[in-house]
């Protein structure tokens, strides 16, 4: 749960190789769900391409549930695993690298395929404005009213949020830190409350 780099905005390179277009599109993107919809926002945008070829870093940079590439038509290798080998050789997540080549009627091969598709993205990410993101870790928490000021004045000096809270008899909140601070937050809860109150970790 360490902190990470993520795009600030979308941005986007284009040059001209051997004749072939090749116009690289970055931009930031949150989960596979998002990375699927900038795919197909590409595409839309670029309806007469030869090639539309892609690959994300949805989550985490080592997060390797949220990875994704695709060829889309190119030999097999020469594409897909180029991009996917930059964006994560830069460290950055939550990111989507889409390629866009309209061809120009020279063939490339494929030495020259890798080095295309890989090059675009380089340059972009040279360009990428970022930034830090520090992930959240859900809890729920249990107080008395008489405790709810205490608690709410700690979450927010801790940069954390509440996600929803349930009101009975006594109040359940669940709740949102930054992975930074949770230990720092666990600690001052115990010595406000004299012991009473206790983070419990949600499970993802």
């Amino acid at each position: 749960m360490e902190p990470y780099l993520i795009p600030d905005a979308a941005i986007s390179v284009s040059e001209e190789i051997k004749k072939s277009r090749f116009i690289t599109l970055l931009a930031p993107t949150c989960g596979v769900d998002a990375a699927k919809a900038f795919i197909q926002q590409v595409r839309a945008e670029h309806p007469t391409a030869r090639h539309h070829c892609w690959a994300f870093v949805a989550g985490a940079p080592n997060d390797s549930q949220q990875l994704g590439f695709s060829d889309d038509g190119e030999p097999s290798g020469t594409a897909g695993k180029p991009i996917l080998a930059q964006l994560m050789g830069s460290g950055i997540g939550e990111i989507t690298a889409v390629v866009v080549r309209y061809y120009g009627g020279v063939k490339l091969g494929t030495g020259g395929l890798v080095r295309a598709y890989g090059s675009g993205v380089q340059q972009a990410l040279k360009q990428l404005v970022v930034s830090y993101k520090i992930p959240q870790i859900a809890y729920t928490l249990q107080c008395d009213y008489a405790q709810l000021a205490l608690v709410e004045n700690l979450i927010q000096h801790s940069e954390g949020h509440i996600i929803h809270g349930e009101y009975g008899v006594a109040v359940v909140l669940h709740i949102a830190l930054p992975a930074t601070v949770t230990e720092t937050f666990g600690n001052k809860l115990r010595d406000l409350s004299r012991g009473s109150l206790h983070l419990i970790p949600i499970s993802q």
